[in-house]
């Protein structure tokens, strides 16, 4: 089977070829920190988890580069709100985006470089931009000349003559950027200083950089001219990402990406979200079941607690392209959704050792020849069609949990325990690929068998080191001990680990 994406920029789908043979490298446009993430950004970085996720399971290397933009007005806004600096305020809210997408099972990306420490190549960048015809100073300011540009609009296919003044970023009104500009359509690369603001020198005097010329220094500098993947959402297409490619691209005369992706938005009651309409949803408050009432959705009851894997599974009722709608109705129907998986995924760690299960085996049985593993990667294939990868998920779930109801009631069952072995690993491997695992319930100050989830994780990483060492016994050591603690192992063809615990 071919794996085929919907590229944006050619606006077709097509098969993926990577620049180099099984490897992948991937940018993805991070948060700006100077809030919590709201549940757009959920989805987003739910979805690029995903995708990184289903490419390693596929088998490629994956280098997967987010950045963090922690140089901006909205910081330095919320610095003077707080009575803070830009620095307090950007530690803050990376802290807290960890926080939330570690709830989430979203796994950390290989780099997470900062606009603030990308100074030396956004300068670099700037200067052959300045250097080629493509930028010009003005005022202490500098200036992308956009007409210089034949392609720009490519991505977005808008024409330069359709597109307003003030697409320049967000960092000086366009009646200011307007006297200093060549062209109205014209974007600031680098800003000159204002009184009491975090500066830089450069050549062309103090002062800081654009919001676009940010990504494009740090994919060139974490992954090199051109990529595999650039994704984000699609508010980003113009004119982030319209800008990213006009300024790499003159640069290196080269692709910035082989293939453009993008999310589509949350609505909430079919609404935007937006703290003026009071619909605007942390995914703190989402979890924590503070989003009801008017902080939410209008005339609902307090709400309860979503799980985080529910809302995975929220975002993976709609194709990632699809726009979702949250609702009470839709929320409640990830929460049945889940229950049903979770059962699933419990299977094992309940009836495994009633059954006879040997767990050693577990790395041997692979959901490969399985017709509905075969059936879940033609879905995956699709463009990331997760609808569909759900149904293969949902129809395992319920035959195991079919049986479970046997073996509570009846205490046995008709199919044999290898083909429910086999049934169980081919779920949990599957809904792996998604990121939907098994947690410790929220209200436990511990995990399974009486470790944190910090701790199961170290003594995997031991283990999966005395095996790199050839030190079997030791790796066979610490599978064993976790397994009389109720947590099982099991080792994916990618090379990582998963653990389910009773």
């Amino acid at each position: 089977m071919t794996l085929t994406l919907y590229n944006s920029l050619t606006r077709r789908e097509s098969p993926f070829e990577p620049i180099e043979p099984g490897k992948v490298r991937m940018y993805c446009c991070g948060v700006t920190v100077y809030d919590y993430c709201h549940v757009g950004h959920a989805r987003a970085y739910i979805v690029w988890d995903m995708v990184r996720r289903y490419l390693m399971w596929r088998g490629y290397d994956v280098r997967y580069v987010q950045n963090f933009t922690d140089i901006d007005d909205k910081i330095l806004n919320r610095a003077r709100e707080t009575n803070s600096t830009m620095e307090a305020v950007a530690e803050r809210f990376i802290d807290e985006y960890f926080a939330d997408m570690d709830k989430l099972n979203i796994l950390r990306a290989d780099e997470y470089p900062r606009a603030t420490h990308t100074m030396d190549g956004i300068k670099r960048l700037i200067h052959e931009l300045e250097n080629k015809g493509y930028a010009y100073a003005s005022g202490g300011d500098v200036y992308y000349n956009v007409r210089q540009f034949p392609d720009y609009g490519k991505l977005s296919g808008r024409k330069l003559e359709e597109m307003q003044a003030g697409a320049s970023g967000r960092l000086e009104t366009a009646e200011i950027e307007s006297q200093k500009k060549q062209d109205s359509s014209d974007f600031a690369l680098w800003k000159s200083a204002k009184p009491g603001e975090p500066a830089w020198d450069s050549s062309w005097g103090k002062g800081r950089p654009g919001w676009h010329i940010e990504c494009s220094a740090m994919v060139r500098d974490c992954l090199g001219e051109t990529i595999d993947i650039h994704c984000g959402g699609s508010d980003l297409t113009f004119p982030h990402h319209e800008n990213e490619i006009a300024q790499s691209e003159a640069a290196t005369g080269k692709s910035l990406a082989n293939y453009w992706m993008h999310n589509a938005f949350v609505t909430v009651n079919g609404k935007k979200m937006s703290k003026s309409l009071h619909n605007f949803i942390t995914i703190r408050d989402l979890l924590d079941g503070n989003w009801s009432g008017d902080t939410a959705l209008e005339g609902s009851e307090k709400s309860k607690a979503v799980e985080p894997m529910a809302v995975r599974l929220f975002v993976f009722m709609a194709q990632y392209r699809s726009q979702i709608d949250f609702t009470e109705e839709a929320i409640a129907s990830a929460k049945n959704g889940w229950h049903t998986l979770k059962e699933g995924l419990l299977f094992g760690s309940q009836h495994g050792s009633k059954l006879g299960w040997d767990v050693e085996k577990i790395d041997k049985l692979t959901e490969e020849n399985s017709t509905l593993a075969q059936q879940f990667q033609a879905a995956m294939d699709n463009d990331f069609n997760t609808p569909a990868a759900l149904t293969v998920l949902f129809e395992l779930a319920k035959e195991l949990g079919k049986e479970s109801n046997v073996l509570v009631h009846q205490g046995k069952t008709e199919i044999s325990p290898e083909l429910l072995q086999q049934k169980w690993v081919t779920l949990v491997t599957l809904a792996g690929v998604l990121g939907l695992e098994v947690q410790p319930e929220s209200d436990s100050n511990d995990a399974a068998g009486g470790l944190s989830d910090g701790e199961i994780e170290a003594m995997i990483q031991k283990r999966k080191d005395a095996r790199k060492a050839r030190d079997f016994a030791e790796g066979d050591r610490i599978r064993n001990e976790l397994k009389d603690r109720g947590i099982t192992l099991i080792d994916q063809k990618d090379g990582t680990t998963i653990w389910h615990g009773s």
